[in-house]
Protein backbone atom coordinates (compact mmCIF):
# COMPACT_ATOMS: atom_id res chain seq x y z
CA UNK A 1 0.00 0.00 0.00
CA UNK A 2 1.44 3.29 -0.73
CA UNK A 3 0.78 6.75 1.14
CA UNK A 4 0.80 8.99 -1.99
CA UNK A 5 -1.84 8.68 -5.41
CA UNK A 6 -0.72 6.19 -7.40
CA UNK A 7 2.05 7.04 -10.38
CA UNK A 8 0.22 7.88 -13.68
CA UNK A 9 2.56 6.32 -16.47
CA UNK A 10 2.03 7.82 -20.19
CA UNK A 11 3.56 5.98 -23.21
CA UNK A 12 6.92 8.33 -23.46
CA UNK A 13 8.08 5.83 -20.26
CA UNK A 14 8.81 3.22 -23.12
CA UNK A 15 9.94 5.51 -25.70
CA UNK A 16 9.51 9.48 -25.46
CA UNK A 17 9.45 10.01 -29.16
CA UNK A 18 6.33 8.23 -29.69
CA UNK A 19 2.96 7.42 -29.71
CA UNK A 20 2.79 3.68 -30.38
CA UNK A 21 4.91 0.79 -29.73
CA UNK A 22 5.80 -2.38 -29.24
CA UNK A 23 8.32 -4.82 -27.82
CA UNK A 24 8.62 -8.89 -27.29
CA UNK A 25 7.52 -9.39 -24.00
CA UNK A 26 9.84 -11.86 -22.55
CA UNK A 27 12.18 -9.79 -19.35
CA UNK A 28 9.80 -7.34 -19.86
CA UNK A 29 9.96 -6.76 -16.28
CA UNK A 30 13.61 -6.82 -16.32
CA UNK A 31 13.32 -3.49 -18.43
CA UNK A 32 10.27 -1.66 -17.47
CA UNK A 33 10.53 -2.94 -13.23
CA UNK A 34 7.23 -0.66 -13.05
CA UNK A 35 5.13 -2.74 -14.00
CA UNK A 36 5.27 -4.83 -11.68
CA UNK A 37 4.30 -2.09 -9.10
CA UNK A 38 0.93 -0.63 -8.79
CA UNK A 39 0.31 2.29 -12.00
CA UNK A 40 -2.11 3.90 -13.79
CA UNK A 41 -1.73 4.49 -17.37
CA UNK A 42 -3.14 7.32 -20.11
CA UNK A 43 -2.71 4.64 -22.97
CA UNK A 44 -3.94 1.89 -24.17
CA UNK A 45 -2.40 -2.04 -23.76
CA UNK A 46 -2.83 -5.44 -25.51
CA UNK A 47 -0.70 -8.26 -23.89
CA UNK A 48 -0.60 -10.87 -26.09
CA UNK A 49 0.97 -13.95 -24.34
CA UNK A 50 2.03 -17.05 -26.01
CA UNK A 51 3.22 -18.70 -23.69
CA UNK A 52 3.57 -18.04 -20.22
CA UNK A 53 2.96 -17.79 -16.46
CA UNK A 54 2.13 -15.17 -13.93
CA UNK A 55 -0.82 -13.05 -12.61
CA UNK A 56 -2.17 -9.45 -13.67
CA UNK A 57 -4.34 -7.50 -11.36
CA UNK A 58 -6.55 -4.30 -13.32
CA UNK A 59 -8.68 -2.58 -11.17
CA UNK A 60 -8.96 -5.01 -8.13
CA UNK A 61 -9.47 -7.74 -10.84
CA UNK A 62 -7.04 -10.87 -10.84
CA UNK A 63 -6.47 -13.07 -13.17
CA UNK A 64 -4.42 -15.76 -14.02
CA UNK A 65 -1.72 -15.43 -17.13
CA UNK A 66 -1.78 -18.56 -19.40
CA UNK A 67 -1.23 -19.75 -22.55
CA UNK A 68 -2.88 -18.34 -25.75
CA UNK A 69 -4.20 -14.74 -23.88
CA UNK A 70 -5.04 -11.50 -25.57
CA UNK A 71 -5.16 -8.99 -22.66
CA UNK A 72 -6.98 -5.87 -22.80
CA UNK A 73 -6.05 -2.62 -20.66
CA UNK A 74 -7.87 0.77 -21.28
CA UNK A 75 -6.59 3.96 -20.30
CA UNK A 76 -6.70 5.02 -16.46
CA UNK A 77 -7.16 1.56 -15.01
CA UNK A 78 -4.83 0.55 -12.44
CA UNK A 79 -2.36 -2.19 -13.46
CA UNK A 80 0.12 -5.28 -11.43
CA UNK A 81 1.76 -7.01 -13.96
CA UNK A 82 3.79 -10.40 -12.26
CA UNK A 83 5.07 -12.50 -15.84
CA UNK A 84 7.61 -14.99 -15.40
CA UNK A 85 11.28 -14.11 -17.54
CA UNK A 86 10.27 -17.06 -19.80
CA UNK A 87 7.21 -15.83 -21.18
CA UNK A 88 6.75 -15.29 -24.79
CA UNK A 89 4.52 -12.88 -26.97
CA UNK A 90 4.53 -8.89 -28.05
CA UNK A 91 2.84 -6.05 -25.84
CA UNK A 92 1.57 -2.87 -27.96
CA UNK A 93 0.68 0.31 -26.62
CA UNK A 94 -0.55 3.30 -28.04
CA UNK A 95 -2.16 6.54 -27.60
CA UNK A 96 -5.97 7.38 -28.18
CA UNK A 97 -4.22 10.44 -30.27
CA UNK A 98 -2.19 7.86 -32.31
CA UNK A 99 -5.07 6.06 -34.14
CA UNK A 100 -7.44 9.08 -34.12
CA UNK A 101 -4.75 10.83 -36.52
CA UNK A 102 -5.53 8.59 -39.35
CA UNK A 103 -9.59 7.54 -38.51
CA UNK A 104 -11.76 10.31 -36.25
CA UNK A 105 -12.21 10.14 -32.94
CA UNK A 106 -15.31 7.66 -32.23
CA UNK A 107 -13.84 5.20 -34.11
CA UNK A 108 -11.88 3.01 -31.58
CA UNK A 109 -15.73 3.16 -29.65
CA UNK A 110 -16.84 0.54 -32.47
CA UNK A 111 -14.76 -2.20 -30.48
CA UNK A 112 -16.77 -3.85 -27.72
CA UNK A 113 -13.79 -5.01 -26.09
CA UNK A 114 -12.73 -0.89 -25.55
CA UNK A 115 -16.17 -0.88 -23.31
CA UNK A 116 -15.60 0.05 -19.42
CA UNK A 117 -18.09 -2.67 -18.71
CA UNK A 118 -15.87 -5.75 -21.31
CA UNK A 119 -13.94 -8.94 -20.29
CA UNK A 120 -10.45 -7.97 -19.69
CA UNK A 121 -9.24 -11.44 -21.32
CA UNK A 122 -9.52 -13.17 -24.60
CA UNK A 123 -8.45 -16.67 -25.00
CA UNK A 124 -8.06 -17.63 -28.49
CA UNK A 125 -7.57 -20.86 -30.37
CA UNK A 126 -4.24 -21.85 -32.02
CA UNK A 127 -5.35 -21.02 -35.34
CA UNK A 128 -6.45 -17.51 -34.29
CA UNK A 129 -3.05 -17.06 -32.08
CA UNK A 130 -0.89 -18.00 -35.32
CA UNK A 131 -2.76 -15.46 -37.70
CA UNK A 132 -2.06 -12.95 -34.48
CA UNK A 133 1.30 -13.39 -34.41
CA UNK A 134 1.84 -13.57 -38.27
CA UNK A 135 0.04 -10.05 -38.32
CA UNK A 136 1.89 -8.86 -35.29
CA UNK A 137 4.93 -9.59 -36.62
CA UNK A 138 4.87 -7.34 -39.58
CA UNK A 139 3.92 -4.47 -36.90
CA UNK A 140 6.85 -5.23 -34.84
CA UNK A 141 9.43 -4.67 -38.34
CA UNK A 142 7.15 -2.17 -39.50
CA UNK A 143 7.79 -0.26 -35.87
CA UNK A 144 11.76 -1.06 -36.00
CA UNK A 145 12.80 -0.67 -39.88
CA UNK A 146 10.83 3.13 -39.12
CA UNK A 147 10.71 2.84 -43.01
CA UNK A 148 8.96 5.90 -45.11
CA UNK A 149 5.40 6.80 -43.96
CA UNK A 150 5.53 3.72 -41.02
CA UNK A 151 3.44 5.48 -38.62
CA UNK A 152 0.64 5.13 -41.66
CA UNK A 153 1.34 2.04 -42.51
CA UNK A 154 0.79 1.12 -38.05
CA UNK A 155 -2.17 2.70 -38.12
CA UNK A 156 -3.39 -0.02 -40.75
CA UNK A 157 -1.93 -2.68 -39.18
CA UNK A 158 -3.50 -1.58 -35.72
CA UNK A 159 -6.87 -1.03 -37.19
CA UNK A 160 -6.48 -4.92 -38.77
CA UNK A 161 -5.00 -5.98 -35.37
CA UNK A 162 -8.61 -4.18 -33.34
CA UNK A 163 -10.65 -5.93 -36.36
CA UNK A 164 -9.51 -9.48 -36.10
CA UNK A 165 -9.77 -9.16 -32.13
CA UNK A 166 -13.49 -7.39 -32.08
CA UNK A 167 -13.64 -11.42 -34.19
CA UNK A 168 -12.00 -13.67 -31.18
CA UNK A 169 -14.29 -11.23 -28.64
CA UNK A 170 -17.40 -11.22 -30.35
CA UNK A 171 -17.54 -13.66 -33.29
CA UNK A 172 -21.42 -12.96 -33.51
CA UNK A 173 -21.85 -9.39 -33.40
CA UNK A 174 -21.30 -7.19 -36.55
CA UNK A 175 -19.17 -3.66 -36.09
CA UNK A 176 -21.42 -1.08 -35.38
CA UNK A 177 -20.56 2.25 -36.95
CA UNK A 178 -22.27 5.52 -37.18
CA UNK A 179 -24.17 4.70 -33.57
CA UNK A 180 -25.43 7.70 -32.50
CA UNK A 181 -26.93 6.72 -29.68
CA UNK A 182 -23.73 4.13 -28.45
CA UNK A 183 -21.97 7.36 -29.09
CA UNK A 184 -24.07 9.07 -26.51
CA UNK A 185 -23.36 6.35 -24.00
CA UNK A 186 -19.72 6.84 -24.37
CA UNK A 187 -19.33 10.53 -24.18
CA UNK A 188 -21.21 9.92 -21.34
CA UNK A 189 -18.50 7.82 -19.73
CA UNK A 190 -15.58 10.19 -20.63
CA UNK A 191 -17.69 12.45 -18.80
CA UNK A 192 -18.08 11.15 -15.73
CA UNK A 193 -14.49 10.16 -15.46
CA UNK A 194 -13.59 13.91 -15.55
CA UNK A 195 -15.96 14.66 -13.59
CA UNK A 196 -17.25 12.49 -10.79
CA UNK A 197 -15.98 14.62 -7.93
CA UNK A 198 -18.08 17.02 -8.64
CA UNK A 199 -21.08 15.70 -10.74
CA UNK A 200 -22.88 12.96 -9.15
CA UNK A 201 -26.40 13.60 -10.62
CA UNK A 202 -27.53 12.21 -14.00
CA UNK A 203 -29.33 15.99 -14.18
CA UNK A 204 -25.99 17.35 -14.06
CA UNK A 205 -24.72 14.92 -17.26
CA UNK A 206 -28.31 15.74 -19.63
CA UNK A 207 -27.67 18.98 -19.20
CA UNK A 208 -24.44 18.73 -20.94
CA UNK A 209 -25.11 16.08 -23.09
CA UNK A 210 -28.46 18.19 -24.35
CA UNK A 211 -30.77 15.27 -23.79
CA UNK A 212 -33.37 14.62 -20.45
CA UNK A 213 -32.39 12.84 -17.98
CA UNK A 214 -35.19 10.25 -18.88
CA UNK A 215 -33.73 9.78 -22.30
CA UNK A 216 -30.10 9.43 -21.13
CA UNK A 217 -31.17 6.70 -18.77
CA UNK A 218 -33.34 5.01 -21.23
CA UNK A 219 -30.07 5.00 -23.50
CA UNK A 220 -27.82 3.72 -20.72
CA UNK A 221 -30.27 0.90 -19.78
CA UNK A 222 -30.40 0.07 -23.91
CA UNK A 223 -26.69 0.17 -24.49
CA UNK A 224 -24.91 -1.28 -20.99
CA UNK A 225 -27.83 -2.70 -18.92
CA UNK A 226 -27.74 -0.37 -16.19
CA UNK A 227 -29.04 2.89 -15.49
CA UNK A 228 -26.81 6.21 -15.98
CA UNK A 229 -26.77 6.94 -11.93
CA UNK A 230 -25.34 3.09 -12.15
CA UNK A 231 -22.65 4.31 -14.20
CA UNK A 232 -21.87 7.38 -12.03
CA UNK A 233 -22.31 5.36 -9.02
CA UNK A 234 -19.81 2.26 -10.22
CA UNK A 235 -17.35 5.07 -11.28
CA UNK A 236 -17.17 6.62 -7.38
CA UNK A 237 -16.86 2.89 -6.07
CA UNK A 238 -14.18 1.91 -8.30
CA UNK A 239 -12.46 5.18 -7.34
CA UNK A 240 -12.67 4.80 -3.98
CA UNK A 241 -11.80 0.90 -3.98
CA UNK A 242 -8.20 2.13 -5.45
CA UNK A 243 -7.72 4.62 -3.20
CA UNK A 244 -8.47 2.14 -0.35
CA UNK A 245 -6.41 -0.23 -1.78
CA UNK A 246 -3.32 1.77 -2.85
CA UNK A 247 -3.14 4.43 -0.49
CA UNK A 248 -2.81 4.92 3.05
CA UNK A 249 -5.43 7.79 2.92
CA UNK A 250 -7.25 7.89 5.72
CA UNK A 251 -11.34 7.57 5.34
CA UNK A 252 -11.86 11.26 5.68
CA UNK A 253 -9.35 12.01 3.13
CA UNK A 254 -10.82 9.60 0.52
CA UNK A 255 -14.37 11.38 1.63
CA UNK A 256 -13.06 14.68 1.24
CA UNK A 257 -11.10 13.64 -2.50
CA UNK A 258 -13.93 12.17 -4.14
CA UNK A 259 -16.26 15.30 -3.18
CA UNK A 260 -18.17 13.76 -0.61
CA UNK A 261 -19.30 16.70 1.61
CA UNK A 262 -19.25 14.76 4.87
CA UNK A 263 -17.41 11.51 5.72
CA UNK A 264 -20.99 9.94 6.90
CA UNK A 265 -22.38 10.86 3.23
CA UNK A 266 -19.49 8.60 1.96
CA UNK A 267 -19.34 5.70 4.22
CA UNK A 268 -23.46 5.74 3.39
CA UNK A 269 -22.91 5.36 0.15
CA UNK A 270 -20.06 3.07 0.06
CA UNK A 271 -22.00 0.56 2.48
CA UNK A 272 -25.35 0.76 0.03
CA UNK A 273 -23.31 -0.05 -3.21
CA UNK A 274 -20.76 -2.40 -2.04
CA UNK A 275 -22.32 -4.13 0.97
CA UNK A 276 -19.54 -3.74 3.09
CA UNK A 277 -17.92 -0.11 5.12
CA UNK A 278 -14.98 1.05 3.52
CA UNK A 279 -12.68 -0.35 6.50
CA UNK A 280 -13.85 -3.75 6.01
CA UNK A 281 -12.98 -3.60 2.02
CA UNK A 282 -9.86 -2.21 3.36
CA UNK A 283 -9.34 -4.63 5.85
CA UNK A 284 -9.93 -7.46 3.25
CA UNK A 285 -7.82 -6.12 0.68
CA UNK A 286 -4.84 -5.48 2.97
CA UNK A 287 -5.07 -9.13 4.14
CA UNK A 288 -5.41 -11.04 0.79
Amino acid sequence: MQTDRLPVCDIGLFDDTTDFWIDSIDNLLGKYSFLEHPHESTFYTFLIVEKGRGEIIIDNNKIRIDDAQVFIIKPNCITELYLNREAIGKIICFTEDFFSLRYNNNVLNQFSFFNRESKIVIRVSNDNLSYLKSLILFMHNEFTNKKKASKKALRSFLNILLIEIERFYNPLRNMESNNPTKEKVQKFQKLIEKNFKTMKLPSDYARILNVSTNYLNKICKKTLGATSGDLIRRHVVLEAQRLLHYTNYSINEIANELGFEHTSYFVTFFRKTTSQTPEQFRKKRTEE
